[in-house]
């Protein structure tokens, strides 16, 4: 088979499509010949050196997947050859074929392109485990939403809007502002323009956001504090905008507020399969009542990973970018 690998760290172009064996499904594993993959911030830091597999993941990029299964390893039910997949992975997503803990597989939701599916696995359980699992977002709340025009930004406006929340999010143009408003976004705000505490503070009468999922880390730490509502969640996924910070003890006292911060990739394997399952049972119904589609901004050879890479670093997407197999 054939796989993005990377020989050196680097730029874009140290993503090398290259000749690899074909990986082996083990006990309670399951191998999947893959459709699509799509590019994270996360395969970016790979490719850079900063962001190395968990020990025994594929050593290729790629967090989630879409496919065919191609062959079921000892130890596994539920799932046979053919069956259409989607699937949460460490590593290897892309790929021509990978092998997949079967409590990562999902099926592809009714009504949905297998390729599409792809866009699905990673933004989901990352919205779902954070904004649902750990900050327990409720109805008529409101969620702060930081790159709202994202891929991980326009799923967590529609589950919040699904669940009856109230949903702000920030974006650096009009356009991307725009694309959030149709998914539902109540209140949009252009960071680059605007001052993200006084605007939310303004659209909810003083309160604040009661649960802020946020990609910047650092950079936002304080603000996203004086943000937060009374008994205000703040859900800390990402540093793009760096990785230490200082917090005001003071205030978060002040509002009995809480602050997380969690990622997927390097948790135990029962942590991503109840993660996986609690998807299932709750989002992927309402794939099927059309309350919730991915958002995708392009498709491309899986070949020219680079060139999907450009694109995201360069913030020039909404949505999704897929990297699709021959």
């Amino acid at each position: 088979m054939h796989a993005i690998t990377i020989p050196e760290p680097g730029g874009p172009e140290a993503l090398v499509w290259a000749e690899v064996p074909d990986p082996q499904p083990g006990e309670g594993e399951v191998l999947v010949e893959v459709a699509a993959s799509a590019v994270n911030r996360a395969d970016i830091m790979q490719r850079q050196g900063f962001y190395d597999p968990p020990p025994g993941a594929s050593a290729y990029p790629g967090l989630e997947c879409s496919g065919r299964v191609a062959e079921v390893g000892p130890g596994v039910s539920g799932w046979a050859v053919g069956d259409e997949v989607c699937a949460l992975l460490a590593g290897g997503g892309y790929a021509e074929k990978v092998v997949v803990p079967a409590g990562q597989l999902l099926p592809v939701p009714q009504g949905l392109d297998v390729k599409r599916a792809a866009a699905l696995p990673e933004v989901v359980c990352t919205v779902w485990s954070n904004v649902f699992m750990v900050a327990h977002l409720r109805p008529g709340e409101t969620l702060l939403v930081h790159g709202g025009s994202s891929g991980i930004g326009t799923m967590a406006i529609q589950l919040a809007k699904a669940v009856g929340a109230k949903v702000a999010v920030t974006a650096g143009t009009k356009e991307k502002l725009e694309r959030c408003a149709e998914l539902g976004a109540d209140i949009l705000i252009n960071y680059r323009e605007q001052d993200f505490v006084a605007e939310v503070k303004d659209a909810t009468g003083g309160a604040g956001a009661d649960v802020i999922l946020d990609n910047m880390g650092a950079k936002y730490l304080d603000r996203n504090v004086q943000a937060l509502a009374v008994n205000g969640r703040l859900a800390i996924i990402g540093m793009q905008g760096g990785r230490k910070g200082e917090l005001n003890i003071g205030t978060l006292l002040a509002k009995r507020a809480a602050v997380s911060a969690t990622s997927l990739r390097a948790r135990p394997l029962e942590e991503k399969a109840a993660i996986v399952a609690a998807v299932k049972e709750h989002v992927w119904p309402l794939f099927a009542g059309g309350h919730v589609r991915p958002v995708v901004d392009r498709e491309m050879p899986m070949s020219e990973a680079a060139e999907g890479h450009r694109v995201v670093e360069e913030s020039g997407h909404i949505g999704k970018v897929l990297l699709v197999t021959p």
